[in-house]
C-alpha cells in the first residue's frame, strides 16, 4: 500500500513538473528571426566583416543560440540609406542596427558623448565610464523614451585626423576648408571656419577624388585604405584629437530584444561586450601594416597637426562642449558624468598609460 501510495505521488509530481517545464521548454524551443542594418559599406573591415563586426557578431549570436536567433544583415544602403538606423529601429521595420550614436545627434544631441568625445578619454577610460560609471545606464536611459536599447559593440580606438588634399601648415588653412566629418568633432571645426560635411563612408571618396570636399575623416588606415582614400588625397595628419575612442552601438527595439529569452538576451549582451573587445584589439593589430603599406606603396605623408591648430581646438572643444551641456538638461546630465568621470580617470592615466607612453616607450 505504502508503495502504491508512494508510486502515485511520484507521478503525479513528474506530470505537474512536465506541465510546469513545458512551457519554458516550448519557449526555449522558439526560432526568432531579426534584421539588422548597418550605417557602414559592404565588406568594410571592422565594421562590417573581420573579427568583431556586424557580421562577426551575426554570426556568434547565431552559434551561441544554436540558432535560435537568426538576424538577417544588411550593408548601408541595401536596406535602408546608412543614417537610417535610428529611425528603421525606432519604427520597427528592423530589429536591430550598428552604426555610431553621434549620427544621430540631430535627433537626440546628448548621443554624442556615447560614440566619442573630443580631447576625450582612450579606450580604457572610455570603457570604464560604460561599463563602472554609469554610461550605459544613461545611454539607455535616453533610448528607453524611442523604445531602443544599445550596448557597446566596437571600438576604434584612436583615430586619424584624417586626409588632406594640400598640407596644413597654420590655422588660417582650415578657413573656407570643406571636409567631411561627423558628430562633435565636426561642430568644433565648425568653430574654426570649416565648411563641415557629413557624408556616409561611401561617399567619402569619390567626393574628395572630385573635388566636392578638400579633406576627409574615416576613422584609421586599416578602414581608410579599404575605402581608397589614399588614391585622392596624399596628406594623412594623425593626433586622433577629435575621435580619441570612438565606440560603434549595437541599437535594438526594446520591445524585440524583451520578446527575447533570457539565455539569448544573455547571449546578445555577452556577443555584444565581447566584440567591443576583439574589434578594438583587431584595429590595434592591423592598423600598423596599413600605415606602413600607405606610407612605403602609395606615397601617402603622415604628418601631426601644427600646434597652434592644436591649441585652438582645444580652445573651441570647451566652448563647444559647454554650449552643448547647457542646450537641455538631458545633456548636461551626460556632460557631467563623463568629465566627473574623466577627471578621476585621467589621475590614474597619467600616473599610467601615459607614463608608459612617454618614459617608457618613448612616444
Amino acid at each position: 500500500m505504502k508503495r502504491r501510495d508512494f508510486l502515485k505521488v511520484g507521478v503525479a509530481t513528474s506530470v505537474a513538473a512536465t506541465a510546469i517545464a513545458a512551457p519554458y521548454v516550448a519557449r526555449a524551443q522558439v526560432k526568432f528571426k531579426w534584421k539588422m542594418t548597418t550605417s557602414f559599406p559592404p565588406g568594410l573591415p571592422f565594421y562590417q566583416s573581420g573579427p568583431g563586426s556586424a557580421e562577426w557578431i551575426v554570426d556568434q549570436v547565431d552559434e551561441l543560440s544554436g540558432g535560435r536567433l537568426k538576424i538577417k544583415l544588411f550593408a548601408a544602403g541595401e536596406l535602408i540609406p546608412w543614417n537610417g538606423g535610428f529611425d528603421a529601429v525606432a519604427s520597427g521595420t528592423v530589429e536591430a542596427n550598428s552604426a555610431v550614436a553621434y549620427y544621430w545627434s540631430g535627433k537626440i544631441p546628448a548621443l554624442q558623448f556615447f560614440g566619442t568625445v573630443p580631447f576625450g578619454m582612450s579606450f580604457q577610460g572610455q570603457n570604464a565610464w560604460y561599463y563602472h560609471g554609469g554610461g550605459i545606464d544613461l545611454w539607455n536611459e535616453i533610448y528607453a523614451d524611442h523604445g531602443m536599447i544599445a550596448f557597446p559593440c566596437g571600438n576604434s580606438g584612436v583615430q586619424m585626423t584624417g586626409w588632406f588634399k594640400k598640407p596644413v601648415s597654420s590655422l588660417a588653412d582650415f578657413n573656407g576648408l570643406k571636409m567631411r566629418i561627423p558628430g562633435l568633432g565636426g561642430k568644433i571645426y565648425k568653430e574654426i571656419g570649416v565648411n563641415v560635411k557629413l557624408l556616409g563612408g561611401g561617399e567619402i571618396f569619390p567626393a574628395l577624388e572630385r573635388g566636392v570636399i578638400d579633406a576627409a575623416e574615416w576613422v584609421g588606415p586599416l578602414q581608410d585604405r579599404r575605402l581608397g582614400l589614399h588614391k585622392a588625397a596624399k596628406n594623412y595628419y594623425n593626433t586622433g584629437w577629435h575621435e580619441p575612442s570612438t565606440t560603434t552601438e549595437l541599437l535594438m527595439s526594446k520591445k524585440a530584444f524583451e520578446a527575447l529569452p533570457k539565455d539569448i538576451q544573455g547571449i546578445v549582451k555577452s556577443v555584444a561586450a565581447s566584440a567591443n573587445i576583439i574589434a578594438h584589439t583587431s584595429a590595434e593589430a592591423l592598423n600598423g601594416e596599413a600605415l606602413a603599406d600607405l606610407i612605403a606603396n602609395h606615397g601617402v605623408m603622415v604628418s601631426q597637426l601644427p600646434d597652434d591648430v592644436i591649441a585652438a581646438l582645444r580652445i573651441k572643444t570647451k566652448e563647444v562642449l559647454d554650449g552643448l551641456a547647457s542646450s537641455d538638461p538631458v545633456t548636461r546630465k551626460v556632460h557631467d558624468s563623463f568629465m566627473d568621470f574623466k577627471k578621476k580617470h585621467d589621475k590614474w592615466a597619467n600616473s599610467s598609460e601615459r607614463q608608459f607612453a612617454v618614459r617608457v616607450r618613448g612616444g
